[in-house]
């Protein structure tokens, strides 16, 4: 592993089993917004790439329309092997994966963390997160003992389940815009 790339890894057996790849983030090594999601979905195990197929197609419809390209930002998972049936991480699938994620969070060194959905929040947060109502909103966070900003959003899925979860969607993802934009002498937080 390069801190970016998991190549081997035989953790979680019914992840290893269910996969038939991989899935390492994408995007700059030094992006300053850095998106994680759960978990590889049957499109991405199929492609190696995260987010992409329907999600893939909104959460790239809504950075243009907040000014960003996808090629600015990097985009990984929680867990980089697609769970079976395409069910959430277990907590211990999390655990075993957590080292990978925070290495990638401490190479690409993001201005911003943003989080795709109740999982990941929670994961990273490590606490409660009531996603819809959090949405657009920037926390103080330690991952790997520094400290790191966090904004949480919900899944670009909800909108095609839930087209009211569309406007929470794009403002979350225009606060991570302007964060990365205009923000960025504010990126890097004291001891808290």
């Amino acid at each position: 592993m390069d801190g970016l790339d998991v190549r081997e890894c035989e953790r979680c057996e019914a992840l290893c089993t269910s996969r038939s790849r991989i899935v390492n983030g994408t995007g700059p090594a030094d992006a300053d917004l850095l998106f994680v999601g759960e978990a590889p979905g049957a499109q991405e195990d199929e492609t190696g790439d995260p987010f992409v197929g329907r999600s893939g197609d909104v959460l790239d419809e809504t950075l243009r329309d907040a000014g960003l390209d996808r090629g600015d930002v990097r985009i990984t998972n929680c867990v980089r092997c697609r769970p079976p049936e395409n069910r959430d991480p277990t907590d211990e699938e999390l655990a075993n994966c957590r080292g990978y994620l925070e290495t990638e969070i401490e190479r690409v060194d993001p201005e911003l963390v943003v989080t795709l959905g109740k999982v990941p929040a929670e994961h990273l947060l490590e606490r409660s997160v009531a996603v819809t109502s959090e949405a657009g909103e920037v926390f103080d966070a330690r991952i790997d003992g520094r400290p790191r900003r966090v904004l949480v959003c919900v899944h670009p899925a909800a909108t095609l389940y839930d087209p009211s979860q569309g406007d929470t969607f794009e403002t979350a993802l225009r606060a991570a815009a302007e964060f990365a934009d205009g923000e960025s002498d504010q990126r890097r937080l004291g001891d808290f």
